[in-house]
């Protein structure tokens, strides 16, 4: 896996993944940045979020559950002094679909978080995540 982040002015940066998508990163204005984009931390907070939310919709399709709706919601706490890591990070799920098992969610939640999640796995060395979910109706 490749990506490449081009420079572009003041705090402004391009960057490309290896499979060609581009997305904008910027500063805030206190740091000479414009606002033009998420900030480089939201942007790994988002990729948790994204690598983990494929894998609970794939796993409950895989077991034969009807999803129509799978939402997440993350927060995270970053330390005050530099470098402001993430020490803790909340993952909530929002899923609905007719019929939709709450143990086949549960279960969805947990191997992503436990075996099948990347990010998840990766930033759980250092950081402690935590994970929810809430069944909802369409």
């Amino acid at each position: 896996m490749k990506a490449r982040i081009k420079w572009v002015e003041n705090t402004l940066m391009v960057g490309e993944s290896g499979s060609g998508h581009g997305v904008v990163m910027d500063g805030p204005l206190e740091h000479g940045g414009r606002n033009l984009g998420v900030r480089p931390m939201e942007m790994l907070l988002l990729g948790l979020g994204g690598c983990t939310q494929f894998d609970v919709v794939h796993i409950l399709r895989k077991s034969r559950q009807s999803v129509s709706r799978c939402e997440v919601e993350l927060e995270a706490t970053r330390a005050d002094s530099e470098p402001r890591v993430f020490t803790s990070i909340h993952v909530h799920f929002i899923v609905a679909g007719p019929g939709l098992s709450e143990k086949a969610v549960s279960r969805a939640v947990n191997l992503s978080a436990e075996k099948y999640c990347s990010a998840s796995i990766m930033l759980g060395k250092s950081v402690e995540i935590t994970h929810d979910f809430e069944l909802v109706n369409n």
